[in-house]
């Protein structure tokens, strides 16, 4: 079965840049091989520095890589800011509040990517708003609202809204539950959930709430210094965890279970 999404030798090295007459290091990931099938949630874990957010922004698109190939269905969409990349794979970011410009209602802000992208009509874009705010659980009135009349859980709404306006088949985010009180970060795991099961998206998510990714997540991958150090399903890595920096995870996550 082929892929939905597939990875491919996938690199970040960007040249050296210098500062005070000396190189400053700079952080290189990769190569990277990762896939996703249709309707299948991968999280992907690892310390801080592992190199976790640079490759969702990588398979966003929000960073050029060096090198790689990343096929959609089995065909190369381009490693940067294509078209195909943008309608198909779309990104909610880590703090949702930070996203949402202040100064345009949340309609003209879902508006936006329909205009830029889509040939239709500004009828058609109004009713495609309405129809995606009711799939993640917003009335129709919130297209008139501002983003300091909402919720934290509503704003996050809004960002999976606008993730969700383009129809993709692929959505990245990076720690979506973050921000998130637990009563409302369960109810937004809930709705992927639903929307997953609804539209047979694929989700690719980071986070370091290990809970939640064993929860939601079918396969985990995790990093550490810029590369994959083992990719498992969740239940088997939970379980029996094989390199040091998965164990060094899965006993902490343990540890505090146990507290």
């Amino acid at each position: 079965m082929t892929p939905l999404l597939s990875i491919q030798q996938l690199t970040y090295n960007p040249p050296k840049r210098w500062e005070f007459l000396s190189p400053r290091s700079e952080f290189v990931l990769g190569p990277v091989d990762l896939h996703v099938h249709e309707s299948e949630t991968l999280a992907i874990i690892g310390s801080n520095d592992s190199g976790k957010s640079l490759l969702a922004k990588l398979i966003a698109g929000a960073v050029k890589p060096t090198s790689g190939e990343i096929l959609l269905n089995g065909q190369p969409i381009g490693t940067h800011q294509s078209k195909a990349r943008a309608n198909n794979i779309r990104m909610v970011f880590r703090h949702s509040a930070e996203s949402l410009n202040p100064g345009i209602s949340i309609g003209s802000m879902l508006d936006e990517p329909l205009r830029l992208n889509t040939q239709l009509s500004p009828a058609m874009r109004l009713e495609k708003v309405m129809q995606t705010l009711s799939l993640v659980g917003l009335m129709p009135d919130y297209y008139y609202f501002y983003k300091h009349m909402l919720s934290d859980g509503q704003q996050q709404r809004v960002a999976l809204a606008r993730a969700l306006i383009l129809d993709p088949q692929v959505i990245v985010a990076d720690e979506p539950f973050a921000a998130l009180d637990p009563s409302v970060r369960s109810q937004t795991v809930n709705l992927l959930l639903k929307l997953q099961a609804e539209l047979g998206l694929a989700f690719i998510f980071i986070s370091h709430n290990l809970g939640i990714v064993r929860h939601m997540a079918d396969r985990t991958i995790v990093m550490s210094n810029g590369q994959i150090v083992e990719s498992n399903l969740t239940q088997t890595l939970f379980t029996a965890p094989e390199h040091p920096s998965a164990q060094k995870l899965i006993h902490a996550h343990n540890s505090m279970l146990k507290l």
